[in-house]
């Protein structure tokens, strides 16, 4: 009897310990690392178009997100015997360091010796040249959900070039970390840039993957043209699914809150306002010298990413946004005009709030938003003026969806 206790005694303790270990484990995860595991981006999937690449000579439109696990899918390719012939670079670069609007110059990859095209600065559409002896182009490269960050954009004139002489264009698809949602001015086409260039609103909930397939049925392409188009899907992602970005995916964009709240905050750009360029918390707070003491301050400098950022070495008076939790500003799931409308009302010379060159209606995709903003019209009304156009698109939206 005494020997049958010892044992069980023995045994519940084992299985305690065991336990208490595991959830010690549990406990010290990342909330990075549990989000991540759940969630295959489109690079790993290779078993789906490695063998569609093989005997091919490949174009790529990478960045430095565009990664395989540890490895960028450029090394990864070539390691595998893969044929790559040109990477076309979008805007920051291929490695991703260079300034916001700064031109991108062709080269040489260092590390492969693949040759690099620039498609920001001189052009950002590939030519038959850039393109020739090219069998498939791929794209990967993490988008951020906003209409005015223009990776897609650049989709676009690939996807054009592609569609005029008749290579197929693949997406390696990833999750949008601002996939949640759907919210903004949907675009009017008068007002079509390099950081609007389709009728989506500010915020699109879609993955790049799905707003290619929309570019590309919608007859956005121009001229009846249609590419041959293949996605390969994530697994394991739905759009209320909140994504830890591994990397950057631009330099101003350093973590999650300033992806949360780069869609409301990069209306900013369209004012004589700084959103933090210059700064460790870029698009995580704004000011201007001209305000008001308002007991935060700070001072954007020359550094990487932002060589000559607005208001630079001069002290501004502002407001620091870098204390909210990613996950509260997540939850909102909408673009929050109170940051814009408040920081226009407290400025003390409104004439010169706004760029004198109509930036902010190229972002805004209209030129009622910012005579909204100066009317002094409030959330909600600004809100109403975005129906039914909203509603609309929303419900098109819906067509090209590859996840729940």
């Amino acid at each position: 009897m005494c020997s049958n206790i010892n044992i069980f005694v023995l045994l519940t303790s084992f299985l305690l310990f065991n336990c208490e270990n595991q959830a010690q484990q549990t406990d010290q995860a990342s909330p990075a690392t549990e989000v991540n595991q759940k969630i295959q981006v489109g690079a790993e999937q290779t078993e789906q178009y490695f063998p569609l690449l093989e005997n091919k000579i490949i174009g790529m439109v990478v960045n430095q997100t565009s990664t395989l696990g540890n490895t960028h899918v450029v090394d990864s390719m070539v390691s595998s015997g893969l044929q790559i012939k040109t990477i076309f670079a979008p805007e920051h670069g291929f490695r991703g360091q260079a300034d916001a609007g700064e031109k991108i110059v062709d080269g040489k990859d260092a590390r492969t010796g693949i040759p690099i095209i620039s498609l920001y600065g001189k052009k950002k559409k590939p030519s038959a040249a850039d393109l020739a002896g090219i069998d498939i182009l791929v794209f990967d490269i993490q988008d951020v959900g906003a209409r005015f960050y223009t990776y897609i954009s650049s989709m676009h004139y690939v996807m054009q070039s592609c569609a005029e002489l008749g290579i197929p264009f693949m997406v390696l698809d990833r999750p949008n970390p601002n996939g949640h949602y759907v919210d903004g001015p949907v675009l009017d086409t008068n007002f079509g840039s390099f950081v609007g260039m389709h009728e989506v609103p500010t915020v699109h909930g879609m993955t790049i993957g799905e707003y290619a397939q929309m570019v590309n049925e919608e007859g956005w392409l121009g001229g009846h043209l249609k590419c041959d188009l293949r996605v390969i899907k994530c697994k394991n992602y739905s759009h209320d699914k909140a994504y830890i970005l591994p990397i950057k995916p631009s330099p101003n964009l350093p973590n999650n809150r300033a992806i949360y709240l780069y869609p409301s905050l990069c209306f900013f750009e369209g004012t004589t306002l700084s959103a933090g360029r210059g700064t460790e918390k870029q698009f995580q707070l704004y000011g201007s010298p001209a305000f008001k003491s308002t007991g935060f301050q700070f001072t954007p400098i020359s550094r990487a990413g932002a060589k000559y950022p607005k208001h630079q070495d001069k002290v501004c008076n502002g407001f620091d946004l870098s204390t909210k939790a990613p996950e509260a500003i997540r939850s909102e799931a909408r673009l929050n005009l109170s940051y814009l409308i408040e920081a226009y009302g407290d400025y003390p010379n409104k004439e010169d709030f706004f760029i004198k060159n109509n930036f902010i209606d190229k972002l805004a995709g209209n030129a009622q938003f910012k005579e909204q903003i100066k009317n002094g019209l409030n959330e909600a009304e600004i809100r109403a003026s975005w129906e039914p156009t909203l509603s609309r698109f929303k419900a098109k939206r819906k067509k090209y969806l590859l996840y729940p």
